[in-house]
């Protein structure tokens, strides 16, 4: 490594190797960003100052967890698993859903510094991990179709566009070395967007109606937008969500922390996931998505051999400086939405190519029950996933977030088959 990890570059390198910290993680807070907060309203100024948001807390967090959470080079973006609770919690509000995941971050916080999230980590098993993983790929197909064949006159036109982009991200990654190879994402949505806006013809952005002391909206609304709304249904769906949130957060500490000898793992998963807890509780305090640290941190300390974690600084710095200027955060959300559907296809597929690689690795399947483990909860997800509303509206009220998220059921499909219907399964 040209920096370990408790190296500080001077200046000019602090800013370079930021800069590439703060272009990898651009695309993750655009593209979930876009979705939750497309969700969330309706409306275009409404849409923006839910990115400013969104691009404050993922830069402040960000530094936060650099100086005193796990203190490891680990990108922080929106949770793609939790961008599926909010999908299928529609149907309950905004203030229900943001609600819930200001509950799952307290109950997050509260597991990681009382110990009992070590206690509960045998209900982790590969199996159930390799599920999860393929489980958000799967619950957001249905919006990753919706995003691109949404426009119906020119339907076709937009699927045959995403299946042509998407193989040319899987061969740009392919050809890409080192560093390049995590600027993918980047080369789509630009170069995406430039060519789809040239076959379309190019509309413009859209443009925010007013702009009060450099937000879009008034900064009155930025924390408690929504009267708390304590939906019973909806905060135990969350909590299968942020069990998957957790196992995430779990992956990515160790994964980068042993890949640099980091020293006291234990510590730092301690209090990375404890702030990561509070990072969701603040988040749905201020009606976004909760953030993750993901584990493609570790491709880009290996391709730039820069491990300081103090790099990671500037670019915090750099996205809270992006939301103070509304035309920024516009022309991040004019990427038309079948590069942007386009674009989750790609990470959904490398999501779903991880489970999979796990099962090898792993070795978790050794006999037809353990395989039976995996079929039976993928296929109890994408029958509901996939399922028409009609389907659900016999079921009491308080059940439906519960019933009618295929990601939730597929989760617990999975732990009661692993751990009671085939427990002599287990690893």
């Amino acid at each position: 490594m040209k920096y370990n990890l408790n190296d500080k570059p001077g200046i000019p390198h602090l800013l370079m190797y930021g800069l590439q910290w703060f272009i990898v993680t651009i695309p993750s807070i655009i593209i979930i960003g876009i979705v939750a907060g497309g969700i969330s309203s309706g409306d275009a100024s409404e849409q923006v100052f839910y990115m400013q948001k969104l691009f404050i807390a993922m830069g402040l967090i960000t530094v936060v967890q650099i100086l005193w959470g796990h203190k490891l080079p680990l990108v922080i973006g929106p949770a793609s698993v939790l961008l599926v609770g909010i999908v299928s919690a529609q149907s309950s509000g905004a203030a229900a859903t943001y609600t819930a995941i200001m509950v799952g971050g307290a109950l997050t916080a509260l597991l990681a510094l009382s110990g009992l999230l070590r206690r509960i980590r045998f209900l982790f098993t590969s199996r159930v991990i390799t599920v999860i993983l393929i489980l958000i790929a799967i619950t957001l197909s249905p919006v990753i179709l919706k995003l691109i064949v949404s426009d119906k006159p020119h339907a076709s036109f937009n699927l045959i566009f995403a299946l042509l982009l998407t193989l040319v991200l899987v061969v740009t990654n392919y050809a890409m070395k080192g560093v390049w190879k995590s600027m993918t994402i980047v080369i789509g949505l630009i170069g995406g967007t430039v060519v789809y806006s040239l076959l379309k013809g190019f509309s413009g952005f859209p443009q925010a109606e007013t702009s009060i002391a450099g937000f879009a909206v008034s900064p009155s609304s930025f924390f408690f937008p929504f009267n708390p709304e304590f939906n019973v249904g909806t905060i135990l769906a969350f909590v299968f969500c942020f069990i998957a949130l957790i196992i995430n957060e779990l992956g990515s500490i160790e994964a980068v922390g042993q890949m640099l000898k980091a020293d006291r793992l234990d510590r730092r998963v301690k209090r990375g996931t404890s702030i990561l807890g509070i990072s969701n509780l603040v988040t749905g305090s201020m009606g976004i998505i909760g953030p993750v640290d993901f584990s493609m941190s570790a491709g880009v300390i290996a391709s730039t051999q820069c491990a300081s974690r103090y790099t990671l600084i500037p670019a915090g710095l750099a996205l809270v400086a992006c939301a103070l200027f509304p035309p920024v955060i516009e022309i991040f959300s004019g990427v038309p939405g079948v590069v942007l559907g386009c674009v989750m296809l790609y990470l959904m597929a490398t999501q779903f190519a991880s489970g999979l690689q796990m099962l090898i690795l792993e070795k978790s399947i050794g006999s037809f029950n353990d395989a039976l483990i995996i079929a039976l909860s993928l296929m109890v997800a994408m029958m509901i996933s996939f399922a028409p509303q009609e389907a659900f509206e016999p079921f009491p009220t308080l059940l439906r977030p519960i019933l009618c998220n295929g990601f939730v059921m597929g989760v617990i499909t999975v732990l009661l088959l692993e751990h009671l219907v085939f427990r002599h399964s287990k690893n």
